[in-house]
Protein backbone atom coordinates (compact mmCIF):
# COMPACT_ATOMS: atom_id res chain seq x y z
CA UNK A 1 0.00 0.00 0.00
CA UNK A 2 1.53 3.20 -1.04
CA UNK A 3 2.33 6.23 0.91
CA UNK A 4 -0.75 8.94 0.87
CA UNK A 5 0.54 12.34 -0.79
CA UNK A 6 -0.57 15.30 0.58
CA UNK A 7 -0.31 18.53 -1.31
CA UNK A 8 1.10 22.09 1.01
CA UNK A 9 2.33 25.21 0.25
CA UNK A 10 6.31 25.09 1.10
CA UNK A 11 7.81 27.77 3.31
CA UNK A 12 10.56 30.04 2.87
CA UNK A 13 12.39 27.43 5.11
CA UNK A 14 12.32 25.25 2.71
CA UNK A 15 14.19 26.73 0.31
CA UNK A 16 17.24 24.20 -0.20
CA UNK A 17 15.12 21.26 -0.22
CA UNK A 18 13.03 22.81 -2.80
CA UNK A 19 16.02 23.96 -5.10
CA UNK A 20 17.66 20.17 -4.81
CA UNK A 21 14.42 18.82 -5.70
CA UNK A 22 13.33 20.90 -8.74
CA UNK A 23 16.89 20.44 -10.01
CA UNK A 24 16.25 16.95 -10.01
CA UNK A 25 13.14 16.67 -11.23
CA UNK A 26 13.49 19.14 -14.15
CA UNK A 27 16.70 17.68 -15.34
CA UNK A 28 14.98 15.67 -17.94
CA UNK A 29 12.02 17.76 -18.32
CA UNK A 30 11.40 18.24 -22.04
CA UNK A 31 12.75 22.28 -22.24
CA UNK A 32 14.94 22.01 -19.67
CA UNK A 33 16.93 19.12 -21.44
CA UNK A 34 16.88 20.57 -24.93
CA UNK A 35 18.57 24.15 -23.63
CA UNK A 36 21.14 22.26 -21.84
CA UNK A 37 21.34 19.43 -24.51
CA UNK A 38 25.02 19.05 -24.73
CA UNK A 39 26.08 22.01 -21.95
CA UNK A 40 26.37 19.67 -19.01
CA UNK A 41 29.03 23.01 -16.90
CA UNK A 42 25.81 25.51 -17.80
CA UNK A 43 23.74 22.61 -16.64
CA UNK A 44 25.34 22.26 -13.49
CA UNK A 45 26.19 26.17 -13.10
CA UNK A 46 22.05 26.28 -13.13
CA UNK A 47 21.48 23.80 -10.77
CA UNK A 48 24.08 25.13 -8.09
CA UNK A 49 23.38 28.89 -8.85
CA UNK A 50 20.46 29.85 -10.70
CA UNK A 51 17.75 27.26 -9.10
CA UNK A 52 18.46 28.50 -5.88
CA UNK A 53 18.14 31.73 -6.48
CA UNK A 54 14.68 31.28 -8.52
CA UNK A 55 13.20 29.01 -6.06
CA UNK A 56 14.44 31.51 -2.97
CA UNK A 57 12.76 34.80 -5.71
CA UNK A 58 9.80 32.25 -5.78
CA UNK A 59 8.81 31.82 -2.35
CA UNK A 60 9.06 35.57 -1.38
CA UNK A 61 7.08 37.07 -4.50
CA UNK A 62 5.22 33.87 -5.74
CA UNK A 63 3.93 30.78 -4.98
CA UNK A 64 5.53 27.03 -4.48
CA UNK A 65 3.05 24.63 -3.81
CA UNK A 66 4.50 20.65 -3.53
CA UNK A 67 3.20 16.99 -2.89
CA UNK A 68 4.76 14.19 -1.26
CA UNK A 69 4.15 11.88 1.97
CA UNK A 70 4.51 13.07 5.07
CA UNK A 71 7.86 15.88 5.18
CA UNK A 72 8.94 14.27 1.76
CA UNK A 73 8.64 16.26 -1.59
CA UNK A 74 8.17 14.60 -4.88
CA UNK A 75 6.88 17.36 -7.19
CA UNK A 76 7.25 20.95 -7.32
CA UNK A 77 5.47 23.52 -8.45
CA UNK A 78 5.66 27.51 -8.96
CA UNK A 79 2.84 29.31 -9.74
CA UNK A 80 2.41 33.10 -10.35
CA UNK A 81 -0.28 35.54 -10.18
CA UNK A 82 0.13 37.47 -13.69
CA UNK A 83 -1.64 41.17 -13.68
CA UNK A 84 0.00 42.27 -17.02
CA UNK A 85 2.43 41.51 -19.53
CA UNK A 86 5.31 43.68 -18.26
CA UNK A 87 6.78 40.51 -15.79
CA UNK A 88 7.14 38.31 -19.23
CA UNK A 89 8.64 40.84 -21.09
CA UNK A 90 10.89 41.41 -18.81
CA UNK A 91 12.00 38.01 -18.34
CA UNK A 92 12.59 37.67 -22.15
CA UNK A 93 14.62 40.85 -22.52
CA UNK A 94 17.17 39.24 -19.31
CA UNK A 95 17.16 36.26 -21.27
CA UNK A 96 18.49 37.92 -24.29
CA UNK A 97 20.87 40.12 -22.18
CA UNK A 98 22.02 36.59 -20.70
CA UNK A 99 22.57 35.50 -24.49
CA UNK A 100 24.04 38.73 -25.79
CA UNK A 101 26.94 38.40 -22.71
CA UNK A 102 27.30 34.57 -23.08
CA UNK A 103 26.72 33.85 -26.09
CA UNK A 104 26.61 30.09 -25.78
CA UNK A 105 23.51 27.60 -27.31
CA UNK A 106 21.90 26.73 -23.75
CA UNK A 107 21.30 30.89 -23.97
CA UNK A 108 20.42 31.48 -26.91
CA UNK A 109 17.83 28.93 -26.29
CA UNK A 110 16.41 30.00 -23.15
CA UNK A 111 16.24 33.22 -24.49
CA UNK A 112 13.71 31.91 -27.27
CA UNK A 113 11.82 29.61 -24.96
CA UNK A 114 11.08 33.76 -22.84
CA UNK A 115 10.69 35.15 -25.85
CA UNK A 116 7.85 32.53 -27.05
CA UNK A 117 6.51 32.59 -23.70
CA UNK A 118 5.91 36.14 -23.54
CA UNK A 119 4.84 36.96 -27.15
CA UNK A 120 2.46 34.15 -26.20
CA UNK A 121 0.91 34.71 -23.36
CA UNK A 122 -3.01 35.32 -22.79
CA UNK A 123 -3.43 39.16 -22.44
CA UNK A 124 -6.56 38.26 -19.72
CA UNK A 125 -6.06 39.33 -16.52
CA UNK A 126 -5.41 38.55 -13.65
CA UNK A 127 -4.49 34.79 -14.04
CA UNK A 128 -2.71 32.45 -12.14
CA UNK A 129 0.38 31.05 -14.33
CA UNK A 130 1.61 27.62 -13.80
CA UNK A 131 5.32 28.18 -14.55
CA UNK A 132 6.47 24.72 -13.85
CA UNK A 133 5.68 21.42 -12.53
CA UNK A 134 8.08 18.29 -12.09
CA UNK A 135 8.45 15.52 -10.16
CA UNK A 136 10.97 13.15 -9.23
CA UNK A 137 11.90 10.22 -11.79
CA UNK A 138 11.72 7.62 -8.93
CA UNK A 139 7.66 9.26 -8.00
CA UNK A 140 6.35 9.52 -10.92
CA UNK A 141 3.35 7.94 -11.42
CA UNK A 142 2.44 8.29 -7.13
CA UNK A 143 -0.22 10.67 -7.73
CA UNK A 144 1.93 13.46 -6.79
CA UNK A 145 1.59 15.23 -9.42
CA UNK A 146 -1.90 14.98 -10.08
CA UNK A 147 -2.79 15.68 -6.23
CA UNK A 148 -1.30 19.12 -6.31
CA UNK A 149 -3.23 19.70 -9.73
CA UNK A 150 -6.09 18.97 -8.49
CA UNK A 151 -5.77 20.79 -5.54
CA UNK A 152 -4.67 23.81 -7.32
CA UNK A 153 -7.59 23.71 -9.57
CA UNK A 154 -9.87 23.39 -6.93
CA UNK A 155 -8.65 26.88 -5.60
CA UNK A 156 -8.68 28.31 -8.53
CA UNK A 157 -12.53 27.28 -8.93
CA UNK A 158 -13.26 28.71 -5.68
CA UNK A 159 -12.19 31.11 -6.35
CA UNK A 160 -13.27 32.02 -10.02
CA UNK A 161 -9.99 32.85 -10.91
CA UNK A 162 -8.45 31.39 -14.57
CA UNK A 163 -5.52 29.73 -15.01
CA UNK A 164 -2.61 28.92 -17.85
CA UNK A 165 0.21 27.23 -18.47
CA UNK A 166 2.38 25.50 -21.72
CA UNK A 167 2.66 21.62 -21.76
CA UNK A 168 5.75 20.76 -23.22
CA UNK A 169 4.78 17.33 -24.29
CA UNK A 170 1.46 15.57 -25.34
CA UNK A 171 1.48 13.34 -22.34
CA UNK A 172 1.33 16.51 -19.91
CA UNK A 173 -1.17 17.85 -21.82
CA UNK A 174 -3.52 14.89 -21.53
CA UNK A 175 -2.73 15.13 -17.66
CA UNK A 176 -4.30 18.71 -17.83
CA UNK A 177 -6.79 18.24 -19.72
CA UNK A 178 -8.08 15.76 -17.11
CA UNK A 179 -8.09 18.62 -14.92
CA UNK A 180 -9.83 21.00 -16.56
CA UNK A 181 -7.41 22.79 -18.98
CA UNK A 182 -8.12 23.39 -22.55
CA UNK A 183 -5.92 24.05 -25.55
CA UNK A 184 -6.18 27.63 -26.47
CA UNK A 185 -4.61 29.35 -29.71
CA UNK A 186 -1.84 27.38 -31.81
CA UNK A 187 1.26 25.36 -30.20
CA UNK A 188 4.23 27.00 -29.95
CA UNK A 189 7.27 25.64 -31.98
CA UNK A 190 10.82 26.03 -31.03
CA UNK A 191 13.75 26.86 -32.82
CA UNK A 192 16.30 24.45 -33.36
CA UNK A 193 13.96 21.68 -33.63
CA UNK A 194 12.88 22.23 -29.59
CA UNK A 195 9.76 21.09 -27.86
CA UNK A 196 6.42 22.11 -28.93
CA UNK A 197 4.80 23.84 -26.38
CA UNK A 198 1.07 23.80 -26.30
CA UNK A 199 -0.89 26.72 -24.28
CA UNK A 200 -3.52 25.59 -21.94
CA UNK A 201 -6.69 27.49 -20.23
CA UNK A 202 -8.54 26.97 -17.10
CA UNK A 203 -11.54 28.94 -17.39
CA UNK A 204 -11.54 29.45 -13.40
CA UNK A 205 -14.84 27.64 -13.11
CA UNK A 206 -16.06 24.11 -13.27
CA UNK A 207 -16.89 21.98 -16.12
CA UNK A 208 -20.91 21.52 -14.61
CA UNK A 209 -21.06 24.90 -13.74
CA UNK A 210 -20.05 25.89 -17.57
CA UNK A 211 -22.00 23.49 -18.79
CA UNK A 212 -25.00 24.57 -16.72
CA UNK A 213 -24.65 28.01 -18.40
CA UNK A 214 -22.71 29.97 -15.69
CA UNK A 215 -21.74 33.25 -17.37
Amino acid sequence: MGSEVSVRRAEPAEARTVAQVFAAAAADEAVSAWVMDGHPDVAESFREQYMPDMIARALSEDEIWVAGAGDDIWTVSVWQTVTSPDRARQEAQQSRELFDAMPRRPFRRMAAVTAAIAEHHPQRFPHRYLQAIVTLPGHRGSGAGGALLADRIRAATEAGVPAYLEASTERSARLYARHGFERTGDPIPLPENGPILIPMWFPGRSRDLRSAGAP
